[in-house]
């Protein structure tokens, strides 16, 4: 028993060195300290409720609805996304696998002649078998730390695609939302072109009746040729805009699809929750915590590394004239040994490498709490954004009446040749309700915008489990 006894010092003073390393070494943080508000500051009272999952029914869009669906199931990037995940999936066994016995077999089969002269030669078979294993005892736990970040990069990468899934459902209600809008304000100008022809026909007839100048012809022309072009540039926005969720859907962009005539109609405030139950609901927070886990693993595993190895391994065979001989286990020989490992001298870059994986802990933790600060900020200007369009709108109806009264008026004025009516009058009343129902139209839709940025914001499902 000499040789035992002589290895025992020399594994003793072997380990000394990564002991002490481990002792002075700092430690990785699993999880970062944010100090997180009680309450949203800019919601309105009650709004701090349980969000509700579904957030497509608020808007009663059956069409709508429909679109988000086609776009889960057919659009590309989402596609790609999918094959991307399972592929981060299938790496997790990588990981595992590394906590396992290595077992290499073979195989192989000769034959050989030897003969001389007119005598008749002698052949021989020979076959052989082989085997052998590793396996690496994970003492210090060191594979079972990279097992451990490879389960979390499939954890933040699962979160990464329902994050995926839910920026497309948003996106692609907003895309309805903008050709909703599209259509609508094609309507408008559509209008607008018939009521400017209808004005100008009155002042040409009231010109000819020499009541009014010639000029105010020429403003009339001027207000048609105006409203000529405004069809076309809203014809054109509107096909685009049927184009951009063409491309969401996985469709050819042809520009041809119909539209609704009419936006969704929001009566209610959103539920949004608590600050607090943000980080556990937005999926790009779970995969930020996921990656500061997976970084603070890897930093352990690196650190580790540092410390000697322990490795069993085996190998047996049998080589013999005939196959039954061969592959008897009776003939089998076969030795087991076991080895320590200890990395002496590398040039530092062991433990180089060890401070770079806890640096990098710390960046992942620095990240995680910016993107935790943006998502409150884009929830609390979601909010704000919300009340203040609402607040927006009623003024913004009043406008609207208020320029259909005048240009009902003054049209009546010009009509029935009033003494003091005008030309100028008119067209202003008329410019200021096409604008006015325009700007309408656009702050109907920024309210919906800002609800599905909201929704984004918050996190929530866009969809209940029952369908």
């Amino acid at each position: 028993m000499p040789r035992p006894a002589l290895l025992l010092p020399f594994a003793i003073a072997t380990l000394l060195p990564g002991c002490a390393l481990q002792k002075k070494w700092s430690r990785p943080q699993e999880q970062a300290r944010i100090d997180v508000p009680s309450l949203w500051n800019e919601a309105a009272q009650g709004q701090n409720r349980k969000i509700a999952t579904g957030w497509l029914s608020e808007f009663g869009d059956a069409r709508m609805t429909s679109l988000v669906r086609e776009a889960i199931r057919r659009n590309n990037n989402l596609q790609a996304a999918a094959y991307r995940l399972k592929s981060t999936r299938e790496s997790t066994i990588v990981g595992r696998s590394a906590r396992l016995p290595s077992v290499n077999a073979s195989g192989s089969s000769s034959r050989s002649y030897s003969g001389l002269g007119p005598a008749p030669g002698v052949s021989s078979d020979s076959y052989g078998l082989s085997f052998s294993a590793s396996w690496e005892i994970d003492v210090w736990g060191r594979l079972r730390d990279l097992d451990y970040a490879t389960r979390a990069d499939y954890e933040a990468a699962l979160a990464d695609f329902r994050g995926a899934q839910l920026s497309l459902a948003v996106n692609t209600a907003q895309s309805w939302a903008n050709l909703t809008e599209a259509q609508q304000q094609l309507e408008l100008a559509e209008k607008t072109l018939t009521d400017f022809e209808k004005s100008l026909s009155l002042i040409s007839r009231r010109q000819k009746e020499a009541l009014l100048r010639a000029v105010d012809v020429q403003l009339g022309r001027n207000n048609v040729a105006g409203a000529e072009r405004n069809l076309r540039s809203r014809t054109l926005q509107r096909d685009e805009a049927a184009r951009t969720i063409q491309l969401l859907l996985g469709r050819y962009p042809s520009g041809e699809l119909q539209a609704s005539s009419d936006l969704p109609v929001l009566k209610h405030a959103v539920p949004a929750g608590l600050p607090s139950q943000l980080l556990a609901r937005r999926p790009d927070l779970v995969a930020g915590r996921a990656r500061i886990y997976a970084s603070a693993r890897r930093a352990d595993s690196a650190r580790k590394d540092l410390l000697p190895s322990f490795r069993l391994t085996g190998s047996g065979g049998n080589t013999a004239g005939d196959l039954k001989r061969a592959l008897d286990p009776a003939y089998l020989t076969w030795s087991i040994a076991s080895s320590l490992a200890q990395t002496v001298y590398r040039g530092g870059a062991p433990s180089a490498q060890a401070r770079a994986a806890l640096e990098r802990n710390k960046a992942t933790i620095q990240d995680y709490v910016q993107s935790v600060l943006r998502a409150f900020r884009e929830v609390e200007s979601a909010l704000q954004t919300d009340r203040s369009l609402l607040e927006q709108e009623s003024f913004l109806l009043i406008e609207v009446r208020q320029a259909g009264l005048a240009q009902a008026a003054s049209e009546r004025d010009l009509g029935l040749g009033i003494e003091g009516s005008s030309v100028l009058e008119i067209l202003e009343a008329q410019r200021r309700a096409v604008n006015a129902r325009g700007s309408l139209i656009r702050l109907r839709n920024q309210r919906i915008q800002n609800r599905l940025d909201l929704h984004l914001a918050l996190g929530g499902d866009f969809e209940t489990l029952q369908k």
